[in-house]
Formats: C-alpha cells, sequence, structure tokens
C-alpha cells in the first residue's frame, strides 16, 4: 500500500527542515566573518516566517481537520464479513495543532533573536546552533499533529535531542558542559520510562493510533491483547507515560534538573527550555491522556491533580530562595506547570485543556519578555544575580519597565492583566470541574509566587550600585524583549483573544 502525501498539510515542519539543511550548507561553504553570523541568522528567521506563513494559511483555509499518512481502519464486527470504518491518521492539523505550532513558532522568533546576540562574540558554531534549533522546531511543529505512538515519540525526541548539543555548544564552558550532561540523563530516563508505558499500551491494544486505543482502552471494542476484559498492566502503562512526560515539563518529582540546566545552558536555550520545550511536552501529554486515555480518566486525573499540587508548590518555594535572576525564573517556570496541569486534573470535555493552553499562551510571552531583558543584563554583570537588577529603571528605562510589566503580569496583579486572566481561567475549570482541594492549593501557590516576583520588581525602582551600567547595544534582543511584552500588553489589554483562539 502506498500513502498519499498532502504537502500542504505538512508544509511548516518541511520548510523548516529544508531551511536547516540550507543553514547547514551555507556555513559550511562561506567564510566565518560576522557578516555571515547575521546572515544566517537572517535566513533562519525567514524559514521561521515562511512556516509561520503556513500555519496561517492552514487555519484560514482549512474548514475542518487535515491529515495524511492515513490507512483505511478495519473494525470489529459479529460475523466474517469486513467492516471499513474511518481512516486511521498519522499527522492531523486541526486548531490544537495550529495553535502549538504558532506558538512554537513565534517563541523561536524571539529566540532566534536573542541567539543573534548570543552568538556575536564568535565562540558558537553559528551553522551548527541554527541547524540545531530549526531540528528543534520541526519537532515541536509535528509534535501537536501527531497521530499515533510512534509519530508522537519520535517527534518528541526530536524537540530534546537537538537541545543537548545547544546547551553544551558554547565551548570550553564547565556550566555549560555540566548541564548538558544532566539535561541527557534526564531525559534518556524519561524517554525509557515513556517507552516502557507505550509498549505496554500497544501490547494490550494491538495498534498505535491514538484514537484507535482510546476506543479499546474506552472499553467499546475488546483488545486483541486481552479479550475477556483490560487488565492491570493497563495501569501501569497509563502511569509510566505519564511520568516519562512529567519529566519533560518538570514537573515534581522528576523536576530537579531544571534549575541547574537553565543557569548552565545559554540563556537562549534557557528560554528554549521555557517555552518551545515545555508547551511540545504539554502537547504530548494533553494528547495522550484526552485522546489515547480518555478512558482511563479514573486512572489519571488524581495523579495529575497531585503532580500539579506538587510541582507548584515546590517551584514557588524554591523560587524565594534564588539569588541568580535565571534559577529564580527556573523555579518559576516549574511552578508555571503546575498552574498548566491543574485544569488538566478535571477531564470534562475539552473546557480544561482550552484552560491549559490559554495559560501556556499567554505565559509564553510574558516568559520571553522577561528572559529577553535578562539576556541583555547578562552583558553588563558578572553574576546576574538579583541585587545587580538594582536602579535598572534608572539605568534603562525601557529594559527595567519592560522586565517589571513581565514580572508583573507572572504574578498576576494589575495592569498585567493577561497573567490574571489566566489565573481566573484555570481557577474557573478546577472549582468547577469539583477539585476545590487543588484551587485552594493554586490560590495559596498564587500568593507565595507574589513574594518573589514583587521583590524582584521592587529592585528595580531600587537605587542601584555605583558599578552597575546600562545594558549594551544589541539591536536583535532589544527586539526580542519589545516585541514580546508587546504581545503581553495586548494580551492584557483582550484577554478574551487568547480564549477564542484556542478554544
Amino acid at each position: 500500500m502506498i500513502q498519499s502525501i498532502d504537502f500542504f498539510v505538512i508544509a511548516p515542519p518541511l520548510i523548516l527542515a529544508l531551511v536547516a539543511g540550507l543553514v547547514l550548507l551555507l556555513d559550511a561553504f562561506l567564510p566565518a566573518t560576522p557578516r555571515v553570523r547575521t546572515g544566517l541568522g537572517l535566513v533562519t528567521i525567514a524559514g521561521l516566517f515562511g512556516a509561520l506563513a503556513f500555519v496561517v494559511l492552514q487555519a484560514t483555509q482549512a474548514r475542518g481537520a487535515m491529515s495524511t499518512f492515513c490507512v483505511p481502519s478495519v473494525l470489529a464486527s459479529p460475523g466474517p464479513e469486513v467492516v471499513q470504518g474511518p481512516a486511521l491518521c498519522s499527522f492531523v492539523v486541526d486548531r490544537f495543532t495550529l495553535v502549538f505550532a504558532g506558538l512554537a513558532l513565534a517563541a523561536a522568533l524571539v529566540i532566534v533573536l536573542m541567539s543573534m546576540t548570543e552568538l556575536a562574540a564568535g565562540g558558537i558554531p553559528v551553522g551548527e546552533w541554527y541547524f540545531l534549533l530549526l531540528c528543534t522546531l520541526v519537532g515541536a511543529v509535528t509534535l501537536p499533529a501527531a497521530r499515533d505512538l510512534i509519530m508522537l515519540v519520535v517527534a518528541l525526541e526530536l524537540v530534546s535531542l537537538p537541545v543537548f548539543a545547544l546547551t553544551g555548544l558554547r565551548r570550553y564552558d564547565g556550566r555549560s558542559s555540566e548541564a548538558a550532561v544532566k539535561l541527557f540523563l534526564v531525559s534518556v530516563v524519561s524517554t525509557a520510562i515513556m517507552l516502557f508505558g507505550v509498549s505496554l499500551l500497544y501490547g494490550i491494544s494491538g495498534t498505535v493510533f491514538l484514537s484507535r486505543l482510546g476506543v479499546i482502552l474506552s472499553g467499546q471494542i475488546a483488545a486483541p491483547g486481552a479479550p475477556g476484559g483490560l487488565p492491570e498492566v493497563v495501569t501501569v502503562g497509563v502511569i509510566l507515560v505519564i511520568a516519562g512526560f512529567a519529566f519533560k515539563i518538570a514537573a515534581v518529582p522528576f523536576h530537579s534538573w531544571a534549575a541547574d540546566v537553565y543557569q548552565g545552558a545559554p540563556i537562549p536555550i534557557a528560554a528554549l527550555l521555557s517555552v518551545i520545550s515545555k508547551a511540545a511536552g504539554f502537547a504530548g501529554l494533553i494528547l495522550i491522556m484526552m485522546t489515547a486515555l480518555s478512558g482511563q480518566a479514573a486512572t489519571w486525573t488524581p495523579i495529575v491533580a497531585i503532580i500539579s499540587a506538587l510541582t507548584m508548590t515546590v517551584g514557588n518555594l524554591l523560587a524565594m530562595r534564588q539569588r541568580s535572576a535565571v534559577r529564580l525564573l527556573a523555579w518559576s517556570s516549574v511552578a508555571q506547570s503546575g498552574y498548566i496541569l491543574a485544569p488538566l486534573a478535571v477531564a470534562q470535555g475539552s473546557r480544561p485543556v482550552s484552560a491549559a493552553v490559554a495559560y501556556l499562551v499567554i505565559y509564553a510571552a510574558m516568559n520571553l519578555g522577561a528572559f529577553a531583558v535578562v539576556m541583555l543584563v547578562s552583558r553588563t554583570v558578572v553574576r546576574n544575580e538579583l541585587d545587580e537588577y538594582r536602579g535598572l529603571v534608572f539605568r534603562s528605562p525601557v529594559a527595567g519597565l519592560v522586565l517589571a510589566f513581565c514580572l508583573i503580569c507572572l504574578a498576576g496583579l494589575p495592569p498585567g492583566l493577561a497573567g490574571l486572566f489566566a489565573k481566573v481561567i484555570v481557577f474557573r475549570e478546577v472549582i468547577g470541574g469539583g477539585v476545590g482541594w487543588l484551587a485552594l492549593v493554586m490560590a495559596v501557590n498564587t500568593v507565595i509566587g507574589l513574594y518573589y516576583y514583587i521583590a524582584w520588581t521592587a529592585r528595580l525602582f531600587s537605587p542601584g550600585a555605583a558599578t552597575a551600567v546600562a545594558p549594551r547595544a544589541q539591536p536583535a534582543t532589544w527586539v526580542a524583549a519589545v516585541g514580546a511584552v508587546a504581545v503581553a500588553i495586548v494580551f492584557s489589554a483582550a484577554p478574551q483573544s487568547v480564549l477564542s483562539m484556542v478554544g
């Protein structure tokens, strides 16, 4: 059987893959000059805009879900005849896919702009950097479209594997190498755990397609591997798959790697881990739970609720103790994962998923703005600690105000209404789903989070040290910071636009 391929459906990841190859070729044949380094960044940005344009075209032209890599489905029947059902597809583009693809590509534009500043010094091979970054994006765009276990695992590893090299690409830096090794070990363990769970689910169901798996595990069709009913091993498979994804999103108890990796990695890669890698992990987790494991909701909803509560609590408590700006953002990112997980503990229709995705989209804009300013300041300070941000508003008003607005948004305080709106929609879904204790834990953690966000913001308006200087001219990172905060301001002014986009 030969499968037909719809190239319009797979255009975004295909463009990214082609541009990745082009960047590597240009780097191999062109001299390593500052102009070439800038040119490779511009080629990468052009590829991102091309992929983003196709995402917009798919959103405007598609009247329903588009799919490719499909095979016919054979349904069980009481007689000897064969009953053909709807086709089973490995790659599906729907609203869920488009939102995550758009988020990954928009975040990548900010990260590439930050990368142009990181690469300007010449200590990092530029071609390899952009090639690996584009490979990560191919996985991030493909993963939300994956509708079978094989493509899901391959896409998730395509997101993860290049990040190891990107983390350790800063040569002769011990912290960077240590961070790369830690990330590698954690990712290998998480992949092994997830693959073990996936193999158990496949062994019971006899299928890799998520929709078919959901039908079998909900009991509508007898499982080929267990005709008399679903065995207890299904519960083990469900737990192992969720644990594997919990590693990817740095959820407790699989969170300990986050701060060390964020601090050791180049700041653009820390931003990538906090937004693009996290978004890919959540996309896979949502697809698995809501499509393949919907019939096992009674098993995984209490697990997700407990993990959510522990993640937001541990992340916030550890963030309070930090003196490093990047480590604080790392533990803040862990806490934010707990907030995003909270509505997923309510397995009732699509509204909890929309709430989680809306929170993720708003969080991405706020966090990228904060990382961009941290990137600016890191070029003028020694240790990049919170005390070195004292008086930033007076030394560099734009950078100080951008960071202050992003921190206020993350705290959920006015005028950062985007963050407040994100927390309100999550609260609404958790309370509406009858998980009142989780809403109480989230309320307490929101108050805890106010402490370190406000403490950092207060430093921005405090008198600075005499040795502190204003951030130097870094045009690309300035554009990234202003662009990210502009999106956050739009979300604050029109928060319903986020729900209409993801709903």
